[in-house]
């Protein structure tokens, strides 16, 4: 690392490490009750040192009868000061850390919603759990455990210190002379700390990614003989994660016993000098004792405060990584009108689309027009673009270029929310949440729901039948992802959800592409009725589910290079009716 990229550190990891802290802030009361614990505690470390005075040179030395009776009381009366006290510096601390975990998670996974799609087609979900989940934890303990330590412990020195100052202050002053080196040893391992921190939370990333597409992709491995691919991809994650875990181990193993080895020779010098004839003269055996003991209890809480520096330093790493999600811009959303049925039309104007500046575009100056209650169905080979184009209307995606309206305005005039929910969509691809099938049905409904409704909807979508013949009929676990379900099934509990929540406009994402003829038939018959009464727009892979469409879009690399209906263009010879040749020789 060159001096300029340590200098550029430095104030990032104070800046990272204060809004950390700025989690605290909800917290005062707690905080107080907490710090006043730290207080106590650091109190009965240095009244306990202090106490070997008394202890000695009254009771054993002079024979004092009343101290012999008064020390023994003291000392109870300090453990259970220190009991209460340490109880509550932890208990409160231990509070406030999982209260910030809470709600660090609650930020990142909202801001997980927001996001634009685009950030997700080129995230690692293994990554993104993993900040969640793991990153979290360590800004936390960054935030909370580590200040309890090093606010105890440095309270703790501090009294300690005071003690051994007032006994000897030429002792006390062997301390002084070992800091210095220490701060400059502390100073160089944060650094090292800090840079192989992120390697580990980078790596655990890449351990999460590898084990979701393992547990996702458990069918394909099993029947493609995927297990020893797997096992070795593993194998090159987990033991990068394990040698940067070592790295982190071994800078703090030989972080500890250095500043442990300076602290000694400090110890050494200060015994040395306290047991020679002129400091013997001067301090008296409960003196002597009670400078030992204070300088005997330091060791500890200096051991802590040096080991705290890698906790300290893993969290700020963590909160890097967290904080650089939190700050990504979220979807942009600010229309201010809200769109309201009916919908008149949809247009289209010049619309473009690059997905990467460095990519070519996907859809290049695309016109099209729409009218109420039309199905417009988009057909043309793999990756011409027409899933992209239909993925825009909700904003899924922005545009690169030219502009989408709905009843003459913008759909970026419209509040995100009230475009949304003037839309439904069914994709081939169907997203069914580990939940009952009626709750899956009803997913995103704010509003109370007749079970006469969601009925309804499922006769309507040909998903009525198949649910009552499950025991627990619409209240049956479907499994992560509806795997309890087959193929020809979700789409149905699909159509079943895009029929309840009557949308004005329909997009169906090649609903039935990947089923086979009887599912295919029955889920036709679901999306015949969802259609009915709506603007749809239909991305199509077999011609024969659109051929009724009221205007078909041909579309070849992003450009739309004819419309009409089924019976124009196949007369046409052209574009669709060669893509209907090739798909009628395939049946």
């Amino acid at each position: 690392m060159s001096s300029n990229d340590a200098n550029d550190e430095a104030p990032k990891a104070s800046a990272t490490y204060r809004r950390l802290l700025a989690y605290l802030k909800p917290f005062k009361r707690q905080f107080i009750y907490a710090i006043a614990g730290m207080v106590g505690y650091a109190i009965t470390e240095a009244s306990f040192a202090a106490l070997m005075k008394p202890l000695l040179d009254g009771s054993f030395v002079e024979q004092d009868s009343q101290t012999s009776l008064l020390v023994p009381i003291v000392i109870i009366l300090i453990f259970i000061v220190r009991g209460v006290a340490g109880f509550a510096s932890t208990y409160y601390m231990s509070w406030i850390g999982w209260s910030v975990i809470k709600q660090i998670r609650k930020e990142v996974f909202s801001k997980y919603l927001t996001l634009p799609t685009r950030f997700y087609d080129n995230a690692s979900s293994g990554e993104l759990i993993s900040r969640i989940t793991f990153n979290s934890q360590r800004v936390a303990q960054a935030a909370s455990t580590t200040l309890t330590i090093m606010v105890r412990d440095s309270l703790t020195v501090i009294g300690l210190l005071s003690l051994m100052f007032y006994r000897s202050w030429t002792l006390s002053l062997c301390f002084l002379i070992i800091g210095p080196i220490i701060g400059i040893i502390v100073d160089r391992v944060s650094r090292k700390f800090r840079a192989v921190s992120r390697n580990i939370q980078d790596s655990m990333g890449e351990v999460s990614h590898v084990i979701q597409e393992a547990v996702d992709g458990s069918r394909v491995i099993k029947i493609f003989g995927g297990q020893e691919t797997e096992e070795n991809q593993f194998e090159l994650v987990n033991e990068r994660n394990r040698e940067f875990n070592m790295r982190e181990t071994a800078i703090r193993a030989l972080n500890v016993p250095v500043i442990q080895m300076l602290v000694a020779i400090a110890l050494a010098i200060i015994v040395y000098v306290a047991s020679s004839a002129e400091s013997a003269d001067r301090l008296s055996v409960g003196e002597f004792m009670s400078f030992v003991t204070a300088m005997l209890l330091l060791f500890q809480p200096l051991r802590r405060l040096t080991s705290l520096n890698s906790q300290i330093q893993n969290g700020i790493a963590a909160g890097e990584t967290l904080f650089a999600t939190l700050d990504l811009a979220s979807e942009k959303d600010t229309g201010t009108l809200e769109l309201t049925q009916p919908i008149k039309t949809i247009e289209y104007k010049s619309v473009g689309l690059q997905y990467l500046k460095d990519k070519p575009a996907v859809l290049h100056n695309v016109d099209l027009s729409i009218g109420t209650g039309q199905t417009i169905a988009f057909v043309g080979e793999s990756g011409s673009g027409k899933t992209s184009l239909v993925n825009l209307l909700p904003r899924l995606y922005e545009m690169s270029g030219g502009t989408i309206q709905i009843n003459g305005h913008s759909i970026t005039e419209y509040t995100l929310a009230s475009l949304r929910e003037s839309i439904a969509y069914v994709s081939q691809d169907v997203m069914l949440f580990n939940d009952s099938i009626a709750n899956n049905i009803a997913y995103g409904s704010n509003k109370a729901l007749a079970q006469s409704d969601l009925i309804d909807a499922c006769k309507t979508a040909h998903a009525h039948g198949f649910i009552m013949d499950f025991p627990d009929q619409y209240e049956t676990m479907v499994g992560e992802n509806g795997v309890m379900l087959s193929g020809g099934q979700r789409q149905r509990v699909a159509i079943a959800r895009a029929i309840l929540k009557n949308a004005p406009i329909l997009i169906l994402d090649e609903a039935t592409s990947a089923l086979d003829t009887e599912s295919e038939r029955k889920v036709q018959q679901g999306l015949d009725a969802l259609m009915q009464t709506r603007t749809t727009l239909v991305v199509a892979h077999r011609l024969s589910t659109i051929e009724r469409a009221d205007m078909i879009v041909v579309m070849d690399n992003g450009k739309v290079v004819e419309t009409g209906t089924h019976s124009e263009l196949l007369a046409s010879d052209t574009h669709y009716s060669r893509l209907h040749q090739l798909h009628a020789d395939d049946r």
